[in-house]
């Protein structure tokens, strides 16, 4: 069984086949090549381990060896020994001890791609965009992620303490009390009339908690829901089949993606069920730089189809799928990209997101921030991260730029997204539009 894992983070998964590799399959000069570079390997392990000004652990350098050959190929593939496959088959179980962040490694610093809602990450304030640079004073900048990720894990109760580095901030510490994770991928409230539903990630529990939402909301409006919200800010994927599933309680059928392999027989398309939850109410979706993978999945699935407009800002990019593959006797597995994947219009996200239909800034710009927009080398998403892939479409991100829809000055609200989407929502016109579309 071949299980599919689409967020960009470090550690959660299920099992899979093995894989091997077939010499018979390359060329003979290749395989020539490949052995003349495996003998130089060989030989120079055996040179640290007799000429090296220490003792060395075999077993450790191996590893190192076999996570820095895979870490090169793009920055979602790795090398997971038996004790971090068991912590990941944990993770996607929707229960695991730690802070409650979803991370990456870029430029040897240790970036986050979110907080999980209602974590000890998100009480302490981390953001997404934020790097670490030490681990209880221990500098982790250029440490593999496998390794840092150990120093801040822990057990529950116990403190970590993190040097963070925000653009536009002094370095500063923030201590950490690490607790069992129970994330509550799905929540709901009632806007009036309007649904709103938050999906905070997609691990195995989150069809079933969108699904359940839908009907507590059906029972806490009176009267029809004439509109509903789907939040997918700061959501950094997770399971592939849950984002199809998720799809499915609001398209009536028809495809919500396909991925493509290396080969040209490695097309696999996923259809969503007919028989949608909420026919004919129309549906606004809230992005985010933080929302990516399997929640892109989501997005672009209904925005292909006409099914929901897109607020607020680019996603994230990712548009890989990685393949978690058991090495048998214990010796851990490998997380490998294996495919690409695409929305029902046959567009690749890979570095360039999903863009909104409607652009909504959640907080406004000072004057100096929009001054200097267009200064900015790098931000923050999957096309600025170290060997990521291109897009095989030759999409590219939209460059830097001050968004026309963002918080007035006097804005007194807690969320001007939010506010936003549910002021489209109660537009007649806006809303009959929508529904014209699907």
């Amino acid at each position: 069984m071949r299980l599919k894992f689409m967020a960009p983070i470090a550690g959660a998964a299920l099992g899979l086949t093995a894989f091997f590799y077939s010499a018979n399959s390359a060329p003979k000069e290749d395989t020539a090549d490949t052995y003349a570079q495996l003998e130089l390997f060989a030989e120079i392990l055996a040179r640290v381990q007799t000429d090296y000004v220490s003792d060395v652990d075999d077993a450790d350098m191996i590893e190192a060896s076999i996570d820095g050959m895979l870490t090169s190929l793009d920055p979602h593939s790795s090398y997971m020994n038996p004790e971090e496959f068991r912590d990941m088959q944990v993770q996607t179980s929707g229960e695991y001890g730690g802070l409650g962040i979803e991370v990456t490694q870029q430029d040897g610093l240790v970036l986050v791609v979110s907080p999980m809602d209602n974590t000890p990450a998100s009480r302490a304030g981390i953001k997404s965009g934020d790097y670490f640079s030490t681990v209880d004073g221990e500098n982790i900048v250029g440490m593999p992620l496998n390794d840092a990720l150990k120093l801040m894990k822990g057990a529950p109760g116990t403190d970590v303490t993190l040097t963070v580095l925000r653009e536009g901030e002094e370095p500063f510490d923030v201590t950490i009390t690490r607790e069992i994770i129970r994330p509550e991928t799905v929540s709901h409230r009632a806007e009036g009339s309007i649904g709103y539903i938050r999906i905070a990630s997609f691990n195995e529990r989150t069809t079933e908690g969108t699904d359940k939402a839908i009907d507590e909301l059906r029972r806490e409006i009176p009267g029809k829901m004439t509109g509903l919200v789907l939040d997918l800010r700061s959501n950094p994927g997770g399971l592939l089949n849950q984002a199809v599933s998720v799809s499915s309680l609001f398209l009536d059928g028809g495809e919500v993606v396909s991925t493509r392999g290396r080969r040209p027989e490695d097309v696999e398309r996923y259809n969503a069920r007919h028989g949608e939850r909420l026919p004919g109410t129309p549906i606004v979706v809230l992005t985010n730089g933080g929302s990516a993978s399997a929640a892109e999945i989501v997005a672009g699935a209904l925005q292909d189809h006409n099914r929901a407009l897109i607020l607020g800002e680019t996603s994230f990019g990712k548009g890989s799928v990685q393949s978690v593959i058991p090495l048998g006797m214990q010796r851990g597995a490998i997380r490998l990209t294996t495919s690409r994947y695409y929305t029902p219009s046959n567009a690749s996200i890979q570095g360039a997101g999903i863009e909104p239909d409607i652009e909504v800034a959640a907080v406004r710009m000072t004057d100096e921030e929009m001054a200097n927009i267009e200064k900015r080398k790098k931000r923050y998403s999957e096309a600025s991260l170290r060997n990521a892939l291109e897009n095989d479409q030759g999409r590219t991100r939209r460059a830097p730029h001050v968004p026309e829809d963002q918080p007035p000055v006097d804005y007194q609200g807690e969320d001007y997204q939010l506010d936003r989407a549910l002021e489209v929502l109660r537009s007649t016109t806006l809303a009959s539009d929508l529904l014209r579309k699907s």
